[in-house]
Formats: structure tokens, sequence, C-alpha cells
């Protein structure tokens, strides 16, 4: 070759051209090799991981939106549970009080009803006690009426004074 000589290099050498123009189409079939047999199938590898990542990264956006929303959904349950529990502890405390009016009502008028029983039996044993006591007068008064007249009255006789005694003694009161 001609040109292999002919280029002097900085230092006064002569570089050969040959050499250069071998290495460089030697190189870029290198690197045509490489690019059809190495970084195709290393492009493909590292495009089927990308894509894998980008699923998995999707999966995990999808899953923490779910958990995202599963937890909106429990502390939903969690609020109406907790409002449920307030409404039977407000209708409780509405139903004792209820019960509480009922039972004192009640007491109320069962006091009212012995008391009243109370009344009448106390105005039953006065009038017990009354008629026992114009009895004793009438004995005592037919007692001294017949030492007074120092005789006996008769049954008849005595019948009547008791029921004019009685009449005269309820007028007193």
């Amino acid at each position: 070759m001609f040109f292999d000589h002919l280029v002097l290099g900085a230092a006064g050498e002569f570089l050969n051209i040959g050499d250069i123009i071998a290495t460089l189409v030697i190189f870029i079939l290198l690197m045509l090799l490489l690019k059809k047999f190495a970084w195709g199938p290393l492009m493909g590898v590292m495009q089927q991981r990308e894509d894998l990542i980008a699923s998995e990264i999707e999966t995990a956006e999808h899953s923490r939106q779910e958990s995202q929303k599963l937890l909106e959904e429990q502390r939903s349950l969690l609020k109406e549970a907790r409002t449920q529990a307030q409404e039977i502890v407000e209708t409780a405390k509405k139903q004792g009080e209820v019960s509480r009016q009922d039972i004192i009502a009640t007491a109320r008028t069962e006091a009212g009803r012995m008391k009243d029983s109370a009344v009448q039996e106390i105005a039953n044993e006065r009038e017990k006690a009354l008629a026992a006591v114009r009895e004793e007068v009438v004995a005592l008064s037919m007692l001294a009426a017949s030492k007074v007249l120092n005789k006996e009255i008769s049954v008849e006789d005595n019948r009547q004074l008791i029921n004019e005694t009685i009449a005269k003694a309820g007028d007193i009161q």
C-alpha cells in the first residue's frame, strides 16, 4: 500500500493506515455483531425487566389504592358501629327512665291504695269502737236506771231504750 507510510505521526513516526482501516473495519463488524447478538438480547432482557418492574409498581399502586379503600370502609363501619352503640345506650337510658317512672307511679298508686285501705280500716274500727262504747253506755244507763227505778226492764223496753240512746249519741257527734 502506497499510503501506508505517508502519514507522519507527531513523534516523527509513520502511521500504518492499512492497520487503522483494518482495525476500524473489525471494530465496526464487532459492534454490529455485538448489537445483533449481545445488545439486542440484552436490551430485550432489560426491556422485560423494565416491564416487570412497571407491572409490579402498577400492582403495588393498585394494592395501595385497594388498601386505602378498605381502610376507609373500615373507618366508616367503625364510625357506624360507634353511632349504633351510642343509640343503643341512649335507648337503654330512655327505657330505664320510663321503667323508673313506671315503678314510681306503681309504687305511688300502691301506697295510695294502702293508705285508702288503712283509712277505711281505721274508720271501720272507729265505728266498731263507737258501737261498743254506745252499747256499754246503754248497758250502764240501764243498770243505773233499773237501780233508780228499782225494777227490771223487759227485753223490748231494753231494745227500745238502746235504740233511743244510740240515736241520741249519734246526734251528739
